[in-house]
């Protein structure tokens, strides 16, 4: 189910003053939620948005996360979120990310999340939902 296309979104966040802890830069923990707006960003540009996967009666919960910090980054300084889809051949969801200093291109981060699905029950699915089979044909993922 590997594929040559990948599916990448790059969007762009500002550090905000509640996200530096006392030296000014950005608190590790907060990468989380940039890799959050990254998710978001690529699920508004195609179609795999939290609330699309919530309207097929799945949810998608993250099971794993790897986070390589390479860089800081300060107040007022912005970066750039690359949120890259991972065709896998699991019932699974995976991204890779950079975050990159606007100001200079320097990778800051790398990270990887993993999600699985789950019916409205709750319940592990084992194969690709009827959603996501949909999904991957209409993005040239298909196998």
């Amino acid at each position: 189910m590997s594929s040559l296309r990948k599916l990448v979104d790059r969007c762009r966040s500002t550090v905000r003053f509640s996200e530096v802890d006392a030296l000014g830069i950005v608190w590790h923990g907060n990468y989380v939620k940039y890799l959050e707006d990254g998710r978001e960003s690529f699920g508004r540009r195609y179609g795999l948005g939290y609330q699309d996967i919530y309207d097929a009666g799945l949810r998608t919960p993250i099971v794993k996360l790897d986070i390589d910090y390479k860089l800081q980054v300060g107040y007022g300084e912005s970066v750039i979120i690359e949120t890259t889809h991972v065709d896998v051949p699991a019932a699974k969801i995976v991204f890779n990310y950079r975050i990159l200093r606007e100001s200079d291109g320097e990778v800051v981060l790398t990270a990887t999340t993993t999600q699985v699905f789950l019916n409205k029950h709750g319940e592990l699915e084992l194969t690709f939902p009827d959603f996501y089979i949909r999904w991957r044909e209409q993005h040239g993922l298909e196998g």
